[in-house]
């Protein structure tokens, strides 16, 4: 059986299943910053704690993450190449979201938490494609999906 996103164009494919891997890593992500602030503390103690449990939680989620983008989204197999390039792309992912999310509550006060929140993720999602995009390419030979 086919997976309903093989019988889109190549390009498009690769972002659906890009966004599909993406949307899967921020429960994982989320669900690992909220057991690590369960056993940290709440914020309100110290912004440490909160840095330290978002930062264990960008790094659990990249492990699974770095695999389903090689095997799913790309098509790719695991190599030093794309995991430095995926290395970099999430360092740049964590750099956008850290700067740019206190950036936009101080600069855009009339939107809502949650909705900043979603742009910040969604820009930095897509400089995070682009980046990818660049490290994995697939060899002529290779061809892991149908």
């Amino acid at each position: 059986m086919k997976l309903p996103t093989t019988y889109l164009p190549q390009n498009i494919r690769s972002a659906v299943r890009f966004m599909v891997v993406g949307f899967t890593g921020s429960f994982v992500q989320t669900w690992f910053f909220m057991a690590a602030m369960l056993t940290l503390g709440e914020p309100e103690k110290g912004v440490t704690l909160f840095y330290l449990a978002f930062g264990i939680g960008f790094v659990c989620e990249m492990i699974p993450n770095y695999f389903f983008s090689n095997w799913y989204t790309f098509g790719t197999r695991p190599n030093w190449k794309n995991a430095g390039g995926f290395l970099f792309a999430r360092a740049i992912n964590l750099v956008i979201q850290f700067a740019l999310l206190p950036f936009m509550v101080a600069h855009f006060s009339n939107w809502r938490d949650d909705i900043i929140s979603l742009v910040v993720i969604f820009l930095a999602g897509c400089i995070n494609y682009l980046i990818c995009l660049l490290f994995f390419k697939k060899p002529k030979d290779e061809n892991i999906q149908g």
